[in-house]
């Protein structure tokens, strides 16, 4: 039965390896048939506009040369791309692929590669010519995983057979073997550790240690390898990528160990390379004995080219032959005895390979074989060293990224599943033990993780449980400092995601620019680039956070979600890009890679996203709410004054916002009060706008989203967060139904309470401040000041009359709502009358506070101040500036009321012009008011602001400003169209009836 399940799995394993073969050999073969090179760079396999800048010999004679950017390409640094050490690389010129090499090293600036043979090399590179590098597909790793399937499907006895009966169910792990605890050579490990590594050296096939993000997983792999070298076992320890089996050997390097690392020289980091199966049979012994034999073969070829007899060349073909041989055999009796001299050999899985270095080692050699980074390997992969010992121990994290596949297809169908994630299934707690402590993340970042994926399992190191930014020498505590979690939240501020026509990739400008602020501020607290990294999961976006960046911070690490795994740093900003209407959030729906990228930070994450978008997937509004809960919550409006909001209404300004649909685009742009915002509002002001028609969290409100969640978590019905804001709405009314001019809130209130306030004040037209910064940031409400009304002269007699018109309102002032037409109707008889009564009723109030000590007016001066204004002397009028006289009539007047507004409309708006616009005038769509000539442009009569936010409102919407700008109109026009399809149709009559003019005289 348990060879019928090996067949099985080896059978399925070899289609779907056959699959992701085709696949990528299709991907390549489109690559170079349909893709044009700038396209291939984009997806991240290709760069293009390289220069040798650098060229040398570097280990074991094999040719390294580096190469960057030509000087002529902008910006002079690499574009984001998929390379990484050890791809197999064709170098080519505008012509044909060149030679192929091994890539070696790749930083943002540089790619070096090396190539085996320098003969392949004849042709020597110009310095100046343009080269291309393309990632190439590698047959050898296909063909051994094939080998390794169909050894497994016939191994029958060996060394691994119990082994495989246990890891295809076939069997039970045997008990656990009673051992002693040994001394640790780590004396620094927590209890998980020892434990951990108590259990993987009593168990007899199998044990997985499960290793969460900064739990030390590699610490407690190399102390089970001490362990077991120190029992005089044998160890094979292999993991997926060098990089990974490097980081071993630097590890096991300190230990003063006999390690042996296989693999390309030119693969390895120049740490490893002295560990190398090159460097030490260089240092053998029997290395001056080969090298002295390689000198008699090229000696004797030499000889043989200068031999012309037939008997004399057969000679010495035999001589070379023996020579090649005897060669041979030193070769591989160096290479055994340095491989049996080591206690533990290194290689990736696919390096431990039989048609390598230990075909020379006998069955049964190793004892134990270590696969790190379990979790990202093929199962295939790992069954080739899996063959060579009888128990195996797996280490790695099955809740971060999975295997690379390029076959969506074999994905599916199980090529991506691990063989530690399919034993972690199976076999459970039996076989796994956990890592519990991590000793990366501050305890604010951490939670969500374990919360979400590690079953809350996780507890943070007291060493790093409440470290911050401010607490790294040379690091002021500044607002962004002092805080571990920080959400920058778009939604509302219609900053959208970039839509490419291809769909391969996405980018958002504006989340760049808000990563280029955050990015800054740490920078200006003292925060070195090179302890921050920028995490996007798209290479589009790489770029334009490169271009954007790389120039003032060369330091600062900038890269994909896959590329960082792995790593850390002091501080991550994460920019999600999506953001649109439809919430699509792409493969930010993979919940490993937002846990990689969030748990790659040590004291501080930023996430710049859309709440809106990305609440719509489940796993990633567990992110938002923990944000909002333990972290400090930013709207966009705070670091950019030129954002357009999406949402904003004037009826929700006016408080009325919750109620009906939610506008769109420029239906929404077109109902926002054309008066603007007075700017003492500062940044938060700038933030309510915004939120005008937002629920917390930057969720739009109205019935096409009936159920958006909170930002600080629960649901939109909840209790909490309700009944705050219903409390801040109640003290703000009772607020302005009082005689007081400013209300202020404590510093004690969270990020989402102050958006609360902010929203409330501006629904009662307040004015909302801010002031202060982190814990110590608190809100001022207060009511703004009534319009100032017109000067007026004191009466002077009955009968007299003085020029009354309302003054152009000021950048503070709302103006009246626009008309259907979207222009505001220049005769608002509301708020003329209004304005009126007030000064009335300012008149009547002033002999009170004046006292009995002022002289009371006399009958004809309260006759006056009853009918309202009069006109100046004749004197008094000519000196008085301003418009021509106009009579207001008395309150009753309607008629004459309506007479004066609009015989007080025929003049120029500016207070200070009495020019006539009846006949020659231009009206200000800002204002509403009619200007003459030479007061007509905006920044002449006030409206210069209004204008400019206009501008940004309709390239925002229209991506037009003027007549003639913007991207012209392609579209045929209809009566263009018409036309020539009728001539068209013409054309075909024409030739139709030919054909049957033709037929016929055949006939």
């Amino acid at each position: 039965m348990a060879s019928a399940t090996v067949e099985s799995f080896v059978t399925r394993q070899l289609d779907l390896l056959e699959l992701e073969r085709d696949a990528e050999v299709e991907e390549r073969r489109s690559w170079q048939e349909n893709i044009s090179p700038k396209e291939l760079q984009s997806r991240g396999v290709c760069l293009l506009k390289l220069q040798v800048s650098s060229q040398r010999t570097g280990l074991y004679g094999r040719l390294l040369v580096t190469f960057e950017p030509r000087r002529c390409a902008s910006p002079a640094v690499l574009p984001s791309n998929s390379f990484t050490s050890g791809d197999i690389v064709g170098l080519c010129d505008e012509g044909s692929q060149l030679a192929t090499g091994i890539l070696t090293r790749i930083t943002q600036r540089s790619v070096t590669v090396a190539f085996d043979e320098s003969h392949d090399f004849q042709l020597s590179l110009d310095r100046e010519q343009a080269y291309r590098l393309l990632k190439l597909a590698n047959d050898v790793t296909y063909k051994r995983l094939k080998k390794a399937l169909i050894t497994l499907k016939k191994y029958h006895s060996g060394p691994a057979f119990s082994l495989i009966e246990v890891l295809f169910g076939r069997a039970a792990p045997s008990p656990a073997s009673e051992i002693q605890l040994p001394p640790f050579y780590n004396t620094s490990l927590d209890a998980s550790q020892k434990e951990a590594v108590s259990f993987a050296l009593s168990q007899k096939e199998l044990a997985i240690i499960h290793g969460p993000p900064g739990t030390g997983k590699t610490t407690t792999v190399v102390e089970i390898i001490l362990q077991a070298v120190r029992q005089g076992l044998k160890v094979l320890c292999c993991a997926p990528s060098n990089i990974a089996v490097d980081n071993l050997v630097e590890r096991l390097a300190q230990c003063k160990q006999r390690i042996l690392r296989l693999g390309h020289p030119a693969r390895l980091l120049e740490s490893t390379q002295q560990h190398s199966l090159d460097a030490v049979l260089a240092r053998s012994d029997s290395a001056q004995v080969v090298a002295d034999i390689r000198k008699d073969i090229d000696q004797a070829l030499a000889k043989n080219r200068q031999t012309q007899g037939k008997r004399e060349k057969s000679s010495v073909w035999s001589e070379i032959k023996l020579l090649r041989k005897e060669l041979e055999e030193r070769e591989e009796a160096a290479m055994l005895e340095s491989l049996t001299s080591a206690a533990v050999v290194l290689a990736t899985n696919a390096g431990a390979s039989s048609d390598g270095p230990l075909k020379l080692l006998p069955d049964g050699h190793f004892d134990v074989v270590v696969i790190d980074e379990c979790a990202q390997a093929l199962e295939a992969s790992c069954w080739i060293p899996l063959l060579k010992a009888r128990k195996c121990i797996l280490a790695g994290d099955h809740k971060q990224l999975p295997p690379t596949t390029v076959s969506h297809k074999a994905a599916l169908a199980g090529l991506s599943l691990s063989l530690m994630e399919r034993l972690v299934e199976e076999h459970g707690a039996r076989v796994v033990r956990t890592l519990t402590v991590q000793y990366r993340m501050h305890q604010a970042i951490m939670q969500w993780a374990s919360d979400a994926l590690y079953h809350g399992q996780l507890t943070a190191h007291p060493s790093v449980a409440g470290h911050l930014l401010r607490d790294l020498p040379g690091v002021a505590a500044t607002e962004e400092t002092s805080i571990p979690l920080l959400l920058v939240d778009t939604a509302g501020c219609g900053l959208f995601e970039l839509e490419e026509e291809n769909d391969q990739s996405k980018g958002n400008p504006g989340e760049v620019r808000l990563v280029s602020l955050h990015i800054q501020a740490l920078v200006d607290a003292g925060v070195q680039a090179s302890d921050i990294a920028i995490i996007t999961p798209y290479n589009l976006q790489v770029d334009l956070l490169r271009q954007s960046l790389a120039h003032r911070h060369p330091e600062l690490e900038i890269k994909s979600v896959d590329g960082f795994q792995g790593r850390e740093k002091e501080a991550v900003v994460l920019s999600f890009v999506r953001s649109n209407r439809k919430g699509e959030v792409g493969f930010l729906a993979e919940d490993r890679r937002i846990n990689v990228a969030v748990t790659r930070a040590r004291r501080h994450v930023a996430v710049v996203c859309d709440s809106h978008t990305v609440s719509s997937h489940t796993f990633l509004k567990t992110l938002v709410d923990h944000f909002a809960e333990h972290g400090e919550v930013r709207t966009a409006f705070e670091y950019l004054d030129d954002i357009i909001p999406e949402n904003y209404s004037h009826e929700s300004s006016q408080g009325h916002g919750r109620a009906g649909t939610k506008p769109h685009g420029s239906a929404a742009l077109a109902r926002k009060p054309p008066g603007g915002r007075p700017r003492e509002g500062a940044q938060e002001a700038r933030a309510a706008e915004g939120l005008e028609r937002r629920r917390p969290g930057g969720k739009p409100s109205g019935p096409e989203v009936p159920s958006q969640p909170r930002l600080n978590g629960g649901s939109p019905e909840g209790a909490g967060s309700g009944d705050r804001a219903e409390r801040f709405r109640a003290k703000i009314a009772e607020f302005v139904a009082s005689e007081k001019t400013q209300l202020e809130f404590p510093a004690s209130l969270n990020s989402h309470d102050r958006m609360w306030i902010h929203q409330i004040a501006e629904e009662h037209g307040l004015r909302h401040d801010s002031t202060g910064e982190g814990k110590n940031r608190f809100i001022t409400v207060s009511k703004r000041a009534p319009p100032a009304p017109p000067a007026l002269q004191p009466p002077a007699g009955a009968g007299s009359q003085a020029p009354v018109r309302p003054t152009a309102p000021g950048p503070t002032q709302t103006k009246p709502p626009l008309g259907e037409q979207g222009i505001q109707d220049p005769l608002n008889l509301k708020a003329l009358h209004l304005e009126r009564l007030q000064r009335e009723k300012s008149r009547r109030e002033r002999p009170a506070k004046e006292g009995p000590a002022k002289e009371r007016p006399t009958k004809e001066g309260q006759q006056a101040l009853r009918s309202g204004p009069r006109a100046l002397p004749e004197k008094k009028k000519k000196e008085a500036k301003g418009h021509a006289a106009v009579d207001l009539p008395g309150e009753e007047d309607f008629e004459a009321l309506v007479a004066a507004a609009i015989k007080a409309d025929n003049a120029c708006g500016l207070a200070k012009c009495t020019a006539s616009v009846v006949t020659v005038g231009q009206l200000c769509l800002h204002c509403g008011r009619r200007y003459c000539l030479s007061h007509h442009l905006p920044e002449i009569h006030g409206c210069g602001e209004r204008a400019r936010a206009h501008a940004r409102q309709r390239i925002s919407r229209e991506g037009v400003l003027y007549a003639g700008s913007g991207t012209k109109d392609r579209t045929l026009d209809p009566a263009k169209r018409a036309q020539l399809q009728r001539r068209l149709d013409k054309k075909l009559d024409e030739l139709t009836s030919q054909r049957k003019s033709k037929r016929k005289e055949k006939k």
